[in-house]
């Protein structure tokens, strides 16, 4: 039995539908990475979760139990905010106590789990401080701590590093999934970036414009994309688009599709530069980034992008390059569903 199952959940905003028949289903321990540009449903979503928002239709189930017509208190659900969402005038150990004095905790076992809550997330040392006097890495940290401190069955977190740094934000991520995989509880995370998606998910749902896509691995996403949208979403630098409009000769790139027209498709990794390609072309911007070279490629009025190069190239420079054949994607041009 999945932890957490949603079946056909829609949600509409007046005119504007914004979730349609979503459905998907957790295991036991997973993180699951809901991904999708603004607007997609994605934090809509998980506030009907955690029971912050109503559903018009459809049902979710938690375990053996279906959760969507209880109160939030009684989901067994812990939500982590984008804006931490602590509160200012209490200190740490304040915040972390706050959710299990609601619950009606012993007093004894509340400062037992403080102290085993702070011990693993390493601010022992902060519990008298107020979130003003916490760095941002701290302040998520004691935001992750008010949902690890209630033991729930789920955690939600919407979006918990987009307040902070570069570097804070990659740190963040290992200890998100470090702690995860500690804890062992389902997880539920929402983001727009495709590097915390791949670099935090066991498996990744892309929503688009309130439809669910695709729900599959990083790996499988990337390699095998059953969408233009989850090919063109996930990926960086970002993927080669051809479209019927750029009037492309497909057979000089090897290639022939069943149908026509289409959108053509593939990685900048798949391009091949050699004295011997069949295809050639002029370098419009060469980008070091310490172990590889990106090239920008002028090929008849398109500009394709190489990635993985050993050494860079002048601008202006002729160049011979080839595509891996096996590795071009076909898209419909209307629906944007791939063309097997």
């Amino acid at each position: 039995m999945p932890v957490l199952e949603l079946k056909n959940i829609s949600k509409c905003f007046g005119d504007l539908k914004v979730l349609d028949e979503v459905s998907l289903a957790l295991s036991d321990g997973e993180l699951l990475v809901l991904l999708g540009s603004s607007g997609c449903g994605k934090t809509t979503l998980l506030r009907m979760i955690a029971g912050l928002e109503t559903t018009d239709s459809g049902e979710i189930h938690l375990g053996a139990k279906r959760i969507d017509q209880l109160r939030p208190r009684d989901r067994q659900v812990a939500m982590v905010f984008q804006n931490y969402a602590l509160y200012p005038h209490m200190s740490v150990a304040g915040n972390l106590a706050f959710p299990l004095k609601i619950a009606g905790i012993d007093k004894r076992e509340i400062e037992n789990r403080i102290r085993q809550t702070a011990r693993m997330l390493g601010l022992e040392d902060r519990l008298d401080a107020k979130p003003s006097q916490l760095s941002g890495g701290q302040r998520q940290r004691v935001a992750l701590g008010r949902a690890v401190i209630r033991r729930p069955e789920l955690f939600l977190l919407d979006e918990p590093l987009s307040n902070l740094d570069a570097g804070l934000r990659a740190r963040m991520r290992r200890e998100i999934v470090n702690l995860q995989k500690e804890l062992g509880v389902t997880t539920v995370y929402v983001t727009h970036d495709q590097t915390e998606a791949l670099t935090m998910a066991d498996r990744i749902a892309v929503l688009h414009e309130g439809k669910l896509l695709q729900v599959g691995s990083p790996e499988e996403l990337y390699r095998d994309p059953a969408w233009l949208h989850v090919a063109e979403f996930i990926g960086q630098p970002k993927l080669n688009v051809i479209t019927p409009a750029d009037n492309f000769d497909y057979e000089h790139f090897g290639v022939q599709p069943d149908k026509s027209p289409v959108v053509m498709c593939f990685r900048p990794e798949s391009v091949i530069i050699n004295d011997e390609g069949n295809l050639a072309g002029t370098v419009v911007g060469c980008e070091y980034l310490g172990n590889q070279y990106i090239l920008s490629i002028e090929y008849k009025g398109h500009v394709l992008v190489v990635s993985g190069c050993g050494e860079g190239r002048s601008l202006n420079q002729k160049i011979n390059f080839s595509v891996e054949k096996n590795q071009v994607l076909f898209f419909d041009p209307e629906s944007g569903e791939r063309l097997r």
